[in-house]
This record gives C-alpha cells, sequence and structure tokens, in this order.
C-alpha cells in the first residue's frame, strides 16, 4: 500500500467517494466533528458527504436542532452532533481555557465577567430562546459588560466551551445562539478515559487511515491524551507506509480500494484537507500554497482528481444561476465535461441552474 491507496481510503471513510449518508445530521455523527468557521463551505461539506441533501435539508436541520455549531476543539467552530457537543467540550475544556487565558488577561476578561456575563445568557435564553448575535451584544453593553476590543467575541467563545450556549440557525443574515442543555439534555456522558477513546474511534472510522499526529492535530489534544484514545479505541487496525504508522477501520484492509478519477469540488476547509497535519497523500507540496495563499488562514474550495487535490475552484452567483470557475495546478488528465456531474451536483445542493463552468485561462486540460 502506498501513499494513493492512502488517499482512496480516506475519500471512503470520509464518504465522499462513497456510503454517502442520507441525512446531514448523520454525516457529523459519523465524523465527529467538522469545521464549521466559514458557514457557506461548511454546509456543503455535509451535503456532498450525503446522497441527495440540498442546502436546505442541511439549514433545516440546523433548524430542528439536529445539527449545531460550537468550538470543541483547536479554539475553531465546528458542526457537530448536539449529543455529542458535551463531552468533546469537557474532554477540550481545560487547554482551550489555558490557551485563551493570555488573550482574556489583555481584554480584561475575569472569572467575575465571564459569571455575570453567562448569568445574563441563561436567563434571556432560556425556555428555549434564541438570540443573535448583535443582541446578545446589545444584552451584554446594557449590563455594563463592554464588548469592544473582541471582549464580545471571547464572551461567547468561553460560554460556549464552558457547555452553555450553542450555535443555532441563521436568523437573516446572523449567528444565533440557545441553551445547549435544553437543546441536547439526554446528551451522553463520559469519563475522560472513555471519552479520548470515543473521540479516536470517530476520527480513526470516519478520517483514516491517519497517523497519532493526525490525530493529536486535530483534536487539538496532548500526544500523551491522543495515544491513550488509541490505545482504547475500538475497531481499528493499523499499517506502515514509508516507516509511518496509519490507524484506520479493520475491514478497510479486507480489500483493495483504489481512489477513482471522479472528480470531486470540495468546500474550503473540507475535513479531507485540513483533518490531517500531514497532507502529502494529498497534494504535491509545491501546490499547498495554493490552498492558503500567504498563509493567511483561509482555506480556498479544492478540486479533487483520483484522491490528489489537483486545483482550486470558486463560485460566483448570477440572476441567471450559478457559475464555476476552475483552476488546475497544471494540465488536468481528464477532459473538461468529466468536471460537469461535480459541478452539477453543487448547483443541485444550493437549488440554482449551472449557467457556467469554466477553466482559467492560464490553465489547460489535457483528453
Amino acid at each position: 500500500m502506498n501513499k494513493l491507496d492512502l488517499a482512496a481510503l480516506r475519500l471512503r471513510n470520509q464518504r465522499i467517494q462513497a456510503g454517502r449518508f442520507e441525512h446531514p445530521e448523520d454525516v457529523a455523527s459519523w465524523m465527529g466533528a467538522l469545521q464549521a468557521q466559514d458557514y457557506a463551505q461548511a454546509v456543503w461539506a455535509l451535503g456532498l458527504r450525503t446522497q441527495t441533501a440540498t442546502l436546505a435539508d442541511v439549514e433545516n436541520a440546523i433548524t430542528a436542532g439536529k445539527l449545531i455549531r460550537t468550538w470543541p476543539m483547536r479554539g475553531t467552530l465546528h458542526f457537530v452532533a448536539p449529543q455529542d457537543a458535551g463531552w468533546m467540550l469537557n474532554l477540550s475544556a481545560e487547554r482551550s481555557f489555558a490557551a485563551a487565558r493570555r488573550r482574556n488577561e489583555q481584554l480584561e476578561l475575569d472569572a467575575g465577567v465571564f459569571e455575570r456575563s453567562q448569568r445574563l445568557f441563561f436567563d434571556a435564553l432560556q425556555g428555549h430562546h434564541l438570540l443573535t448575535r448583535s443582541q446578545i451584544m446589545e444584552l451584554l453593553e446594557q449590563a455594563g459588560i463592554s464588548t469592544q476590543g473582541q471582549r464580545g467575541y471571547h464572551i461567547l467563545v468561553q460560554a460556549a466551551q464552558s457547555g452553555l450556549i450553542y450555535m443555532g440557525p441563521m436568523l437573516g443574515k446572523q449567528q444565533s445562539f440557545g441553551l445547549l442543555n435544553e437543546l441536547a439534555p439526554q446528551s451522553r456522558s463520559f469519563s475522560r478515559a472513555e471519552a479520548l477513546a470515543e473521540l479516536a474511534t470517530r476520527y480513526f472510522t470516519g478520517h483514516g487511515p491517519a497517523s497519532v499526529r493526525d490525530f493529536t492535530w486535530w483534536a487539538g489534544l496532548k500526544l500523551s491524551d491522543a495515544r491513550a484514545g488509541l490505545a482504547a479505541a475500538r475497531g481499528l487496525t493499523r499499517l506502515r507506509i514509508d516507516e509511518i504508522e496509519y490507524w484506520l477501520p479493520a475491514e478497510d484492509l479486507d480489500g483493495n480500494e483504489t481512489a477513482k478519477p471522479n472528480p470531486h469540488l470540495l468546500p474550503g476547509f473540507d475535513e479531507y484537507f485540513i483533518g490531517y497535519s500531514d497532507r502529502s497523500a494529498l497534494i504535491e507540496g509545491k501546490y499547498l500554497a495554493r490552498i492558503v495563499p500567504g498563509g493567511n488562514g483561509v482555506f480556498y474550495p479544492m478540486l479533487v482528481v483520483g484522491g490528489q487535490v489537483v486545483g482550486v475552484w470558486k463560485r460566483a452567483v448570477k440572476n441567471r444561476g450559478l457559475e464555476i470557475n476552475l483552476t488546475p495546478f497544471q494540465a488536468l488528465k481528464i477532459p473538461e465535461e468529466q468536471i460537469g456531474p461535480a459541478a452539477e451536483r453543487y448547483a443541485r445542493f444550493l437549488g440554482l441552474p449551472l449557467t457556467k463552468l469554466s477553466l482559467s485561462q492560464s490553465e489547460g486540460l489535457s483528453a
């Protein structure tokens, strides 16, 4: 087995190439968590792993409380299943709060401010009420708690990482927040050791083959905790490629998986790319900067062919429908018409007609 085989297995286990789910909430449960700070990209990350779900279907699941966003790891927003949010937040809380301590001190945010803020949130949100971000900022200001200079954002994140609030459906163009315990009163409960094992099982099942260092990066854990979780994880086996151990579901070794040449239009920040610290099985090193130009933390949507990231793409919503422009890194080994079904699938997800699919003028295709 080589790194191309790794990519093929990841496509399958991430449910991009095969085995897609019927409902978007099932994707979150399978993957454990999907990075979601960019809403438009994240809903497509859910949609592409389903059979036919549309943007409306994903947003209906969010409105129904079957999917939420919160900050369970690395200080970054993720989509998770509501019943998983509590134990994931508990697992990461100590490191999350420690990472934020210095910035909180700079903003003059202490335990007293957080306690007052969280009492305000509880009183305002109880009874399954939702408030927009601007309404919450106004609530804090009216109580004499300044939200200036990123204080409001850090107060919100602290409340979410404490397990009090979650980010719910969009209300207009604004984020909304509710009480997590009201949405998921029967959430799962694990000891720390059990939570580490559960997180490792979810990660390697939904992302494998992956190394323990990939898991450490993704989960934001100490290496010792990641290893403890892996040791207790269920249903996994390992293989070695280029002196690196990779872990994956045991049944993956029963057959030969190859990455089909079918193109996929992946969103920016997709787990297929961002879910690993080592991305060498997915992309040539010389092209990494094309995904994150300038290292600014913004990941571009990706064109994947045969398991390899071979270009980027962007969309434009016009009056007549959706336009998609592709920028391959080099001449592709497939004809342009083979990309059409992937573009049409994204258009169907948005509920728009695909009116134009184009390639950047500076790049070409080979038949």
